[in-house]
């Protein structure tokens, strides 16, 4: 069994996988969508559910700076409990403030296009918010 990593935008879903001693984490894709249509990210997201033993999903929570919560972790709390209800899989929610940050800042070292940044970026800031939640667990 495996976990999966998400990272909730507005427009786009960013997926990592775990590998199956839940030790590494790579990124798998980036689902997009109509903006603010989480139903069709669910949708979306069976099609990989089908296809990989998922074990639990390990979501994203954007707290703000000072560790409120704000707007976008209402609607990531709203998004969590709808995959609960929709996979019957457990979801647990990592800290993910600065995670595109941390990924962006690795694509330009890294000398990777704005154009090829775009695409990546929500896939590897998922890979950031699981490989955290992986390294935590070991603690």
């Amino acid at each position: 069994m495996k976990y999966l990593g998400l990272d909730l935008g507005t427009k786009t879903l960013g997926v990592s996988i775990s590998d199956i001693t839940k030790t590494i984490a790579t990124t798998y894709g980036t689902i997009h969508f109509e903006e603010e249509n989480y139903d069709e990210a669910i949708s979306k997201l069976s099609t990989i559910v089908e296809k990989e033993p998922i074990e639990k999903f390990i979501l994203g929570l954007p707290k703000n700076m000072n560790g409120t919560v704000g707007p976008r972790a209402l609607t990531t709390l709203q998004f969590k409990k709808n995959l609960e209800d929709t996979f019957k899989i457990p979801v647990e929610m990592q800290d993910e403030r600065l995670s595109t940050k941390e990924a962006s800042g690795y694509m330009i070292k890294a000398n990777m296009s704005r154009k090829k940044r775009k695409q990546k970026i929500d896939s590897l800031a998922a890979n950031i918010i699981l490989q955290t939640y992986l390294d935590k667990r070991k603690d």
